[in-house]
């Protein structure tokens, strides 16, 4: 089977999006599958060398990266997207959303190639300030085309059909298939822990702000009450670094918390097997989606404290692998952040993790859903 993937950016690139095109890509490569990821040239937040262009392999992974001319509230907009995918030979086509412009395009070709498309529908698509009014008019009149068009529309958590307003209409294409995890890579190291340790890891930027560091830092300070000498480490780079420095020095946490900057993907395995407790406190349930990132600290056999939107949730309260609370609630928060390091039960509460992410979220059973998924769409 010929697979074209569109996601707007593409690894080396860091970002959830692009870890589900890498790791469903690969592995459909494994199964036998002929797959060409089609994307912008933007690699680690900035352009890539133009000399370096053309088509890449990347782990059996066929990548073409296309010149763009700027960004609209997260997407880039490579203007040869629609001819270079018209020249395209492909049984299916991929799309990724919350960026549109890729999506809709692959959209646009699908029905003009008469080929099935199938829509990853991470989140809705919401902003601030000027991005506000952009995804108000997109969410209008492109969108309910693109999800009329999309022949399979996936979703990452099964809340979503009925959180989302534009996707209830759609039900009968809604298939959910959650993110998976390389069990190969994200393990459990023999390294000792790092007592009172906890660790963060986002892009450190205004789109991702939903991901609450604002929160975990306030939350901080309680912890510290209790626990004076707790430490955060705060993985990722971004436009808000400065931001986040600033407000944890002015909530007087400056040796508590330790700003990492990007971690290389060699080393990413090791902050999470030596923190004591990995923290996502995501805030907006309208962009989070699944929470990959909790997943990988599972899969370490580290426990983990998370909120009630993330998709991932009710298996982390159901196998207790970790505490779940309201988003946004800073002093539910710092309790479970105490309760989690005071705990003599940490290695247990890992090994819970480990055995949910081996059981049900290992990139191969995904792959091998999505591609239920394709043929059934070619058979229609």
């Amino acid at each position: 089977m010929k697979i074209v993937q569109t996601p707007v950016r593409f690894y080396p690139y860091i970002g959830g999006v692009e870890n589900y095109v890498y790791n469903l890509s690969k592995n459909l490569v494994k199964m036998g599958h002929e797959v060409k990821v089609i994307c912008a040239n933007e690699v680690g937040g900035r352009m890539k060398n133009e000399k370096n262009s053309g088509v890449e392999i990347i782990e059996g992974i066929k990548v073409e990266r296309l010149k763009y001319i700027g960004k609209i509230a997260n997407t880039n907009i490579t203007p040869s997207l629609l001819i270079k995918l018209l020249k395209e030979d492909f049984d299916i086509i991929h799309a990724h959303l919350p960026t549109p412009w890729s999506a809709d395009w692959s959209a646009v070709v699908s029905k003009i190639k008469n080929r099935p498309i199938v829509l990853t529908y991470y989140n809705d698509i919401v902003g601030k300030g000027f991005a506000r009014y952009i995804s108000k008019i997109y969410n209008r009149i492109p969108l309910k085309l693109l999800l009329k068009i999309a022949t399979k529309i996936i979703i990452i958590q099964p809340k979503y059909v009925e959180r989302s307003p534009y996707l209830r209409k759609y039900r009968d294409k809604v298939k959910v298939i959650p993110v998976g995890v390389d069990t190969a890579r994200f393990k459990p190291l023999n390294l000792k822990k790092e007592e009172n340790t906890l660790f963060f890891l986002s892009i450190l930027d205004e789109f991702h702000r939903y991901k609450g560091l604002d929160t975990l830092l306030r939350a901080l300070v309680k912890v510290k009450s209790e626990i004076p000498d707790v430490k955060l480490w705060v993985g990722g780079s971004g436009t808000l670094m400065e931001y986040y420095r600033e407000m944890a020095k002015g909530l007087g946490l400056e040796k508590n918390v330790e700003f990492l900057g990007f971690i290389p993907d060699g080393r990413l395995v090791e902050y999470y097997n030596r923190c004591s407790a990995f923290v996502l406190p995501s805030t907006n349930p309208e962009q989070e989606g699944f929470g990959i990132v909790l997943l990988e600290a599972m899969a370490c056999g580290t426990p983990v404290i998370t909120t009630d939107i993330v998709g991932v949730a009710d298996d982390i309260m159901g196998v207790r692998a970790g505490e779940v609370v309201e988003p946004g609630d800073i002093d539910s928060l710092s309790e479970a952040i105490v309760k989690m390091l005071k705990n003599a039960e940490l290695a247990n509460i890992g090994k819970n993790g480990k055995k949910l992410v081996e059981e049900k979220y290992s990139w191969d059973k995904i792959a091998n859903e999505m591609l239920k998924v394709y043929e059934e769409c070619l058979a229609l």
